[in-house]
């Protein structure tokens, strides 16, 4: 007797054995209890989550010698024969091999003489896509208008490639991809029947790396009860899939937390030396990352049954808030770099030394520079910790040299923000002692500087709320400017003009007119203002509309050079 793969021995042959697509079982058994059948259903959906599973309980549940049930017998002639593929009122045909208007018009002729044995013919066209226009046209009416005993049942893993007004005369049915949790369970289900020894932590591994799908998942299976010889163990399946031991990244985060480098190339020669993907590394490692992040912001969301539970909650508290989102931009990016770089492991390494030199102060001894703090409350934000007050006595503060004249619509007066270097934030400084002072208005000084892009528009668009040492205050009302490389290039621009690191906080906030970007808007606006008053005081404009019955049609007069 040949091998039945656990594919096609598991498939679901009933609505109430169907997993993860609970929507679509519900809207097909209430169609089916009540007797309101459509004439033509749309199933779409990625490889492996249920269309031609589907396709076939819905057959059964139309032929079923018990009646039009949405719990077909499946022991009755038209269900057995659906279920081995043998019935002559069900056709399941393949679009990607049969695209052309001749095959269609063929199935089409067909379709207009009754059924053989069951109640209906039913046709489950795969990969509907596939079709070629003329096919699409050719099928229109019938699709629209079929002859009471045919039902059309299509599925595709693309819909959009699908015309509209075939879209438009079937019930569509998005499925979805299946939660890690569902494989997981049904795996269990299946290996528990089947009498094979397993390891949950296995079983994860497997609904991971299936992305979703539950063919995939049980292929996978398969393939692992064959390398395992019959005992799936977390270490077995891990050597087939070539994935990371998640302990490896635990000891990364360990190593970048200590900033021990040593470590951190022996975690990267590890994985060289088991020929692990580092790709796949920097992917895992976003997602312990976030995991952590989840943790430090929300609490206690961690699965107590994950073998990494403890390490993700002490991570969780010792690791700055900062720290986990700049590691999670390093790794993110990094991945995307990998393919540019001279190879995988100079790439890896490299990512992993941006982590540290970023994270850590070389002045210190590559000692981490951002402050551990707890991870916070629920109810109560985290608060930073002061740093101690430094021992030397402040040098005189920085005067800013760059006196370029400002732009007509900015505003001379100056005002100075300066502030002591008794108190320093706990924010990282090269050089606490020194203060930088702005003897100019920050929409004249924030002019002068080199930027373009979203790093001028942040600059232009935020005001300067106060300077505590060497950290900046900003405030602004678009926070998306507020994150990402516009806030490093600005950081960048603002350290190479002072001479010492600067740091940047922003408040979100509505603009109090100060910005550069809002005295620009309201000058223009004041000129526009100015421009209308004009042309509505001009003698022959007064004449049209009183004698012709004119009008100024508004947003039409717009300043310009010659109006004065």
């Amino acid at each position: 007797m040949s091998y039945l793969v656990l594919a096609r021995k598991w498939r679901p042959r009933s609505f109430d054995t169907l997993v993860g697509q609970d929507h679509v079982v519900r809207a097909l058994t209430h169609a089916l209890n009540t007797q309101r059948l459509h004439h033509a259903w749309l199933f779409t959906g990625t490889r492996g989550v249920g269309k031609t599973t589907l396709s076939r309980i819905l057959a059964k549940a139309l032929n079923c010698e018990a009646g039009i049930t949405a719990t077909p017998c499946g022991v009755c002639q038209a269900c057995t024969e659906i279920d081995s593929g043998r019935f002559v009122d069900y056709l399941e045909l393949d679009a990607a091999s049969n695209r052309g208007v001749d095959e269609m018009t063929q199935l089409l002729e067909q379709a207009v003489y009754s059924p053989s044995t069951g109640r209906f013919k039913v046709y489950m066209i795969d990969e509907v896509h596939m079709l070629t226009g003329h096919a699409f046209n050719a099928m229109l009416k019938t699709l629209e208008e079929p002859p009471a005993h045919v039902k059309f049942i299509l599925a595709t893993t693309d819909p959009q490639k699908i015309p509209v007004t075939v879209l438009s005369r079937c019930l569509q049915f998005n499925l979805k991809q299946m939660p890690g949790e569902s494989i997981v369970g049904h795996l269990q289900n299946v290996l528990g029947e089947e009498h094979i020894p397993f390891e949950l932590a296995a079983l994860r591994m497997l609904g991971q790396a299936a992305s979703g799908s539950m063919r995939d998942a049980l292929s996978l299976t398969d393939q692992a009860i064959a390398y395992s010889a019959g005992n799936l163990t977390e270490e077995s399946v891990r050597g087939m899939l070539g994935t990371i031991d998640q302990k490896h990244l635990i000891r990364l985060l360990d190593a970048l937390q200590a900033g021990q480098a040593t470590a951190v190339l022996e975690v990267a020669d590890e994985l060289a030396t088991r020929g692990l993907s580092y790709r796949a590394a920097l992917a895992d490692l976003a997602i312990l990352l976030s995991r952590i992040a989840i943790a430090q912001r929300i609490g206690k969301v961690v699965d107590q049954a994950d073998p990494l539970a403890g390490d993700i909650g002490r991570l969780a508290e010792t690791l700055p808030h900062d720290a986990v989102q700049l590691f999670y931009t390093v790794a993110v990016h990094s991945r995307s770099e990998l393919s540019i770089a001279p190879d995988e492991y100079a790439g890896f390494v490299m990512s992993c030394l941006r982590m540290l030199s970023l994270y850590s102060d070389p002045a210190a001894g590559n000692r981490p520079a951002l402050q551990a703090s707890a991870a916070p409350s629920v109810k109560e934000p985290a608060v930073q910790q002061m740093a101690s007050v430094p021992s030397e006595p402040p040098a005189p503060p920085l005067q800013v040299t760059k006196q370029d004249e400002p732009p007509a619509w900015v505003t001379e007066s100056a005002t100075e923000f300066s502030v002591s270097a008794a108190t320093v934030e706990s924010t990282p400084v090269e050089a606490p002692s020194r203060v930088i002072r702005i003897e100019q208005s920050w929409a004249i000084f924030s002019a002068s500087l080199k930027l373009s892009g979203l790093a001028a528009q942040l600059a232009r668009q935020s005001e300067l709320v106060g300077i505590s040492a060497n950290t900046l205050t900003l405030k602004i009302a678009n926070k998306a400017l507020s994150e990402g490389v516009a806030v490093d290039r600005l950081k960048a621009v603002l350290s190479e003009h002072f001479g010492v690191k600067v740091q940047l906080r922003f408040e979100i906030g509505a603009d109090s007119g100060q910005s550069a970007h809002a005295i620009d808007v309201a000058a223009q606006s004041a000129r526009q203002k100015a421009a209308e008053e004009i042309v509505q005081q001009d003698a022959f404009v007064q004449v049209l509309v009183k004698e012709f019955g004119a009008q100024v049609i508004p947003g039409s007069v717009h300043p310009g050079p010659t109006l004065q």
